[in-house]
């Protein structure tokens, strides 16, 4: 994913301007307006880092130098340094939280995505890993970029990148094929047609309806199975995505992986990612010379 520069920076201060508010308080009573400092940003446990570019982004917004010495989807180690980080003190500590929130959730989904990934690609199962539109509101860019970072999928962005029919449409549609249908009769031929199914039985039907992709929503792994054996059986497999979302974690991934289908889509890796522990050290203040 790429943002123009003058984008990513609006996006940046918006998130700032929200965290200072006023003016940060702490800094003036305590800070000498006129020193200068050296920061180091520390990751404090290995995982993927994400949100590099962004730090810079951030400090080049606010007159700061930084300089990175890892790049966004590189593994990193505990104590490893990040960026350094040099220029007023009080500017630096305004925009700590700012940055280290951005660095430590986009990393925390990043290493989440890399942590799937590698799982089925070290089984040597072929799927997928995808997220969701469960992202939290105005990150939407950053956590989507995390994952990819992390070297998984990021399905939709938005509501207008596929046609995808859930079950709210379909109980308003009547049945899940005359909803396929009606999205096929009117769709322009730039969009895909995914449509969500709750029983096996459902599948035939939106596959003969006209579906590129079919999710198997809250299937078990047996059911999952069912679902690819009857496609075949009746020479339809190659003929849509099967995609498996629901219920899918880190421990059972593999259950679900291994039955044959193209992807899984999970919205733990964007909305319940644990964040990874980064931390902004000052290691050095002086005043500065006139």
């Amino acid at each position: 994913m790429f943002a123009p520069h003058r984008i990513l920076e609006e996006k940046l201060r918006n998130f700032l301007a929200e965290d200072i508010g006023e003016g940060d308080v702490t800094t003036l009573l305590v800070v000498p307006p006129e020193t200068v400092a050296d920061a180091e940003v520390i990751s404090k446990e290995a995982g993927t880092v994400a949100g590099i570019e962004e730090a810079e982004v951030l400090s080049e917004t606010v007159g700061l130098r930084a300089r990175a010495h890892v790049k966004d989807g590189d593994k990193i180690k505990p104590d490893q340094v990040l960026l350094r980080i040099r220029g007023n003190a009080r500017t630096i500590l305004a925009v700590e939280r700012t940055m280290l929130n951005v660095l430590t959730r986009m990393s925390g989904i990043a290493t989440a995505t890399a942590s799937m990934v590698e799982r089925v690609r070290k089984a040597g199962v072929q799927v997928r890993i995808a997220s969701t539109r469960k992202t939290a509101p105005g990150l939407l860019y950053f956590d989507k970029k995390a994952v990819l970072l992390g070297g998984g999928d990021p399905h939709r962005l938005h509501l207008d990148d596929m046609i995808l029919i859930k079950d709210n449409h379909i109980a308003i549609a009547g049945s899940v094929e005359k909803a396929v249908k009606k999205a096929r009769e009117k769709a322009s031929f730039s969009k895909k047609i995914e449509v969500e199914i709750t029983s096996v039985e459902d599948i035939l039907p939106a596959v003969h309806a006209g579906a590129d992709v079919i999710m198997l929503d809250n299937f078990s792994p047996k059911q999952v199975e069912k679902a690819v054996a009857l496609l075949k059986e009746k020479k339809l497999r190659n003929r849509v995505l099967l995609e498996a979302s629901g219920g899918i974690t880190e421990k059972n991934i593999l259950d679900f992986g291994s039955k044959g289908i193209d992807i899984i889509s999970l919205g733990m890796i964007t909305n319940s990612a644990k964040a990874l522990d980064i931390s902004l050290e000052i290691r050095g203040a002086a005043k500065k010379r006139n």
